[in-house]
């Protein structure tokens, strides 16, 4: 049984149109229904590039799937009607090389360790984050943060015991602010979207465990051309205008 995509609609008419993907709703207004398939990390900049989405293409509305991309990858290989993938990390698009067309680069990625407001266990870095009586939060081995997390740990010769893998990156944020969580390591964009509900350090080598951001348009997709337009938005001047507010770095 397929675990079902989280989806986050743009209008509330777009619902009952899961799915329809990439196809006239059947109105008689000739409204298609984009679908874009979206690592959680980029929840925030997505949403905001889907309204402007919208109001340049008024026939078209924007349906947003967000999980772990490991997830979304498995999702489209099932057959899930999918327009646009955007993947967290090149090994997850890699997955579904077949079905998609040119998988470009749009945006890159790092690690940060979160804690909660004012750092209250003193943490200072990862080697920090392996004190067995630290409740500390990472992202699954096989999703593209937890790819990462490992690398790093590896990297700074740290051996973590994490209380919990989480299957997305949201979810360790959600841990550390709610307070279930000492600390997490998270993506710098994440960090920036929670603002003051955590604090942020840097870890050391941290600029070198970097993950690139793909994304394509699926070779099945029954709106090519919007489809298309929806990538030029995300690579185009526009949409990394929007990457870079939320942090998200230069491809």
């Amino acid at each position: 049984m397929k675990r079902p995509l989280a989806v986050t609609t743009l209008t509330a008419a777009v619902l009952a149109l899961a799915a329809c993907g990439g196809s006239d709703d059947g109105s008689g207004d000739g409204t298609t229904t984009l679908r874009v398939a979206a690592a959680a990390s980029l929840t925030d900049s997505f949403e905001e590039l889907a309204k402007t989405y919208e109001k340049q293409h008024d026939d078209v509305e924007v349906e947003l799937q967000f999980a772990g991309s490991s997830d979304l990858a498995s999702q489209i290989k099932g057959g899930s009607d999918v327009d646009v993938f955007a993947s967290a990390d090149e090994p997850n698009m890699d997955k579904v090389s077949s079905m998609v067309k040119d998988p470009t680069i749009f945006a890159t990625n790092t690690l940060t360790i979160v804690t909660e407001p004012g750092n209250p266990e003193d943490i200072t870095g990862m080697k920090d984050l392996a004190d067995p009586d630290l409740a500390v939060v990472v992202c699954a081995p096989e999703v593209p943060c937890g790819n990462a997390t490992g690398r790093l740990a590896k990297k700074e010769h740290v051996t973590l015991d994490p209380a919990s893998e989480e299957a997305k990156v949201t979810d360790v944020l959600a841990k550390v602010t709610s307070g279930e969580a000492d600390a997490g390591l998270v993506y710098v964009t994440d960090a920036t979207g929670a603002g003051d509900d955590v604090t942020t350090v840097e870890p050391k080598g941290a600029d070198a465990v970097v993950n690139d951001y793909p994304i394509a348009t699926l070779e099945e997709s029954a709106s090519p051309e919007d489809a298309q337009a929806f990538v030029d938005l995300v690579t185009g001047k526009e949409g990394q205008k929007v990457l870079r507010a939320d942090g998200f770095g230069a491809p």
